[in-house]
């Protein structure tokens, strides 16, 4: 799935560490495949039973089954649902970026849209999701995907706000550095769709949804911006969101959350709202699917591999730092394991972008990484760190891997290196891309057609030992 690993392993020191890392990558992009966490969580049996992660449904209580949803997952969702249900579909649509794959699909139609920014065609998808919902009968079983990039491909702009305001708005919240709960809190505030209304479109009809996470904690209020689910964030709290990272909202979108704030506006359904009497939604995967695998792909390998957390967050680069001291740590006294050494790590971390360079936050993460590693010790380390969409802050890399001799004050000795002072600036310049793609530590992918928030695979060799092992 890596596309350009021969180049980031050819003529490295570190070269079995950084193996190591990358086949922990692969492995977990493979078991992060939607295709594959919705076949391990969905079963039909001979007499029509639907189970959806210890859940049953008998299919001969419904009129018939309708498949909607949307992500960059939700196309391998789709197909899994499709070939276990086949003609017992009787209509569906899903909304995705990367439509490959889209042709093998008979029963459920395919619209792409845009991310991370919403677009027009966005907006036409998301209508025709809400025609579905709304022409959901009691008698109707609506098998709704909900995968992590839901939030921009599925754009319904609320009363009196157009689609220039969400774009606006949301440009301005991803570069702002707020977290994902924050910019959904606004989101949902500002949609038609988000925030549990597609759950109110779509009732009476029962509604299982399969949620694939790509938030810290799975949180089914923050996944997709939560159409099924009940929102606890409020009109006031958005503007807070907007307030405390100073977002030059348009005024139609200001003076909407405010008209919220005064209880103008009704606001998004709660716990205990009636719309979700016959909604159920599960994770059927997330950053821990891919986590698990990673980690079995260290033990193959003979290491005892170590799961950090699946909650990493905060500033990308200040992050790193983190991950930095630990290398450190183990390398210098074997805590907490000892060398030689898996440590794995996910979450979603963040970016405040101050300039026009080109990165995203697992760029920055690893730039940062290389660049405050002490390089002194002898024993080889590398860490690989990727978004598992492939496509880290919208550029064409998923990420990058990085050793011990990526940042060097010899690099002009090293054209596989980079100098602290280039380092430095790039990360200034929120411009991470492209040193490390000129030092070919760029990991490419490609759009791998999932999406369950970032993975970092730190490997830590043996003292003195280039081999790692």
């Amino acid at each position: 799935m890596i596309r350009n690993r021969d180049e980031l392993l050819a003529d490295r020191r570190a070269g079995s560490v950084r193996d190591l890392a990358l086949d922990c990558v692969e492995e977990a992009l493979a078991a992060a495949r939607p295709d594959r966490m919705v076949r391990g969580a969905v079963a039909l049996d001979a007499s029509a039973r639907l189970s959806v992660a210890g859940e049953t449904f008998d299919l001969g209580d419904y009129s018939e089954v309708v498949v909607l949803g949307g992500g960059k997952a939700a196309v391998g969702a789709a197909s899994a649902l499709e070939a276990l249900l086949g003609e017992r579909i009787d209509r569906g649509a899903v909304v995705t970026d990367d439509a490959d794959g889209a042709d093998a699909l008979d029963r459920i139609d395919v619209r792409e849209a845009d991310h991370p920014v919403p677009s027009e065609r966005g907006v036409e998808a998301a209508a025709e999701l809400l025609d579905l919902a709304d022409a959901a009968a009691e008698e109707t079983l609506i098998l709704a995907v909900v995968t992590g990039g839901a939030s921009a491909l599925l754009p319904a702009p609320a009363d009196g706000l157009s689609l220039s305001d969400l774009r606006a708005t949301t440009t301005a919240l991803l570069e702002s550095g707020a977290t994902i709960e924050e910019i959904n809190a606004v989101r949902k505030h500002s949609s038609a769709l988000k925030g549990g209304r597609l759950a109110e479109r779509a009732a009476p009809a029962t509604v299982v949804g399969l949620a694939l996470s790509d938030v810290v904690g799975d949180d089914l209020a923050v996944v997709g911006s939560g159409p099924l689910s009940p929102d606890d964030s409020t009109y006031g709290d958005a503007l807070a969101v907007l307030d405390r990272y100073g977002i030059d909202a348009p005024a139609a979108v200001r003076e909407r959350l405010a008209s919220g704030a005064r209880g103008a506006i009704p606001e998004t359904p709660k716990p205990g709202h009636p719309a979700f009497e016959r909604v159920s939604v599960r994770v059927v995967g997330g950053n821990r699917t891919a986590l698990d695998a990673a980690a079995g792909a260290a033990k193959e390998a003979g290491f005892d591999p170590t799961i950090l957390s699946s909650r990493v967050r905060g500033e990308a680069r200040e992050a790193a730092k983190t991950h930095a001291a630990v290398a450190e740590e183990v390398r210098a006294t074997g805590d907490p394991v000892e060398a030689p050494a898996v440590l794995l790590s996910g979450g979603e971390t963040t970016v405040t972008v101050r300039r026009e360079g080109t990165g995203g936050p697992n760029l920055e993460f690893a730039l940062s990484w290389a660049l405050d590693l002490d390089a002194s010790a002898d024993a080889p380390v590398a860490l690989a760190v990727v978004d598992t969409d492939g496509r880290d802050g919208g550029t064409d890399a998923a990420g990058a891997l990085v050793d011990a001799g990526t940042v060097s004050d010899f690099a002009d000795e090293n054209t596989e290196a980079i100098r602290p002072e280039t380092a430095r600036d790039a990360l200034a310049a929120n411009d991470a891309l492209a040193p490390l793609a000129d030092a070919d530590c760029a990991i490419r992918t490609g759009a791998t057609g999932t999406n369950v928030n970032d993975l970092r695979v730190l490997v830590v060799g043996g003292d003195g030992d280039e081999s790692g092992s």
